[in-house]
């Protein structure tokens, strides 16, 4: 669940993701910060308030902010977390569960199939008067097999390196990579070469700055400047739109279920939220074909409850690290972190040109996604597994040996980090 070359940092993004360190400002010549690490732009980043760091829970005072200015389209479920109001969704729901809530006053919104994820959502509206979290619980106490949840909003929580050593995946035909966040600035010199689609907000084009930056790191390619897999073609959908009550969990797997379509192997979603059981069989599903979905595990701190979709079954969870290769202190620990990556102090694209300086989980999942995709062409759950081992082949255990549940199975993609002062030094050439 839920951040470089000219211009000034513009205002924030709504929904800040997760929480972050604070950091100064780096005080190079020309040179922004991106900074609230996974969508979320300030300007200036605070000074450290002590050599203590201190954490903030970003993502808890966006929530209150967002509740507060869009009251009329947010509402907050039993757990605090933010919801479409007075939305219910129902997942593959029977002809006597539809009825069941037409018994307790709920008009359907919505009725959507998506046969690449073999899944149907019904969209309810709970009638003014009655309590959203109230009529769920009497929905599935009326119907206890019925998958029904709230519409949950998720926020926005960088040559492809020489493969590492391992289990040989022989796949062949172009490479490409998904990526499910804001829109992108598919004008900016970084991501013009970049090939692929759009999808979402009605095809209207709605760039923006962690979109942006995430694609960055996926696909990027310019003067100084390189992702993870510059060659691969982009898929990007917008589940954000720059609304407000963007970024649903119906609108993540309506992406999920065009990535099937266009058989993209390799899906990044540097997202998070609270667990949702449309978008947990949705991500089931994709991942029961044979595709790869990376994921950021968020930055509400090592002991915050797990965020969602990179705690799910068969999710990439990817954490971040700064230059000395010590995990982020915001970044979230567990069983869901498979691998550590690069995640601060890091060039990445912004929306309207020149670059920013990154930090977060949401900017290291986007490395190993990249590196992913140049091995996964097409889906097959034989050869995912076979791209992960070759991948993990060449990690830097680090931490406790093996797995452990704060750096995963080790570091990875460290040569991929173009630091501001490597890139500005390039681009002085």
């Amino acid at each position: 669940m839920k951040p470089v070359l000219a211009l000034s940092i513009a205002a924030a993004i709504s929904l800040p993701a997760q929480a972050q360190l604070r950091l100064p400002p780096l005080q190079l010549p020309g040179v922004s910060r991106l900074g609230g690490v996974v969508d979320r732009v300030v300007q200036p980043l605070p000074e450290l308030l002590s050599s203590t760091v201190k954490l903030v829970d970003q993502r808890v005072t966006a929530t209150r902010d967002l509740l507060r200015r869009h009251p009329d389209l947010i509402e907050a479920d039993p757990a605090g977390e933010p919801i479409r109001r007075a939305e219910l969704v129902l997942v593959s729901p029977s002809d006597a569960a539809l009825a069941a809530a037409a018994a307790l006053g709920l008009v359907k919104l919505r009725d959507e199939s998506w046969p690449e994820l073999e899944l149907r959502e019904v969209v309810l509206r709970v009638p003014a008067g009655l309590d959203t979290a109230g009529t769920l619980a009497q929905l599935r106490a009326a119907q206890p097999d019925l998958q029904a949840d709230f519409n949950h909003l998720y926020s926005r929580s960088g040559d492809v390196a020489p493969g590492a050593p391992g289990v040989a995946v022989k796949q062949t035909g172009p490479i490409r990579v998904g990526l499910i966040d804001g829109g992108v600035d598919r004008k900016h010199a970084a991501l013009r070469h970049a090939g692929g689609g759009s999808f979402g907000c009605g095809g209207t084009v709605v760039p923006s700055e962690h979109g942006t930056a995430v694609a960055s790191l996926l696909v990027g390619r310019d003067r100084g400047f390189e992702g993870a897999a510059v060659k691969a073609e982009l898929f990007a959908a917008d589940v954000y739109c720059d609304k407000p009550d963007g970024g649903s969990a119906e609108e993540v797997v309506r992406a999920l279920a065009w990535m099937a379509r266009e058989r993209v192997a390799v899906v990044n979603v540097s997202l998070v939220g609270p667990q949702n059981r449309l978008l947990e069989q949705g991500v089931a599903a994709l991942v029961k074909r044979g595709h790869l979905v990376v994921a950021a595990v968020g930055n509400d701190g090592p002991a915050a409850p797990p965020l969602f979709p990179a705690s799910y079954a068969g999710v990439v969870g990817v954490t971040g690290v700064n230059l000395n290769r010590r995990v982020l202190p915001e970044a979230a620990q567990g069983p869901q972190v498979m691998w550590a990556a690069p995640g601060a102090d890091m060039a990445v694209a912004r929306s309207g040109g020149g670059y920013g300086v990154a930090r977060g989980t949401s900017f290291a999942a986007p490395l190993v996604a990249g590196l992913l995709a140049a091995e996964l062409r097409e889906p097959d759950v034989a050869a995912a597994a076979a791209a992960v081992e070759k991948l993990a082949a060449g990690a830097v255990d680090l931490g406790a040996p093996g797995r452990d549940p704060v750096y995963g199975r080790g570091l990875i993609a460290e040569d991929l980090r173009v630091v501001p002062e490597q890139l500005q030094a390039r681009q002085s050439r």
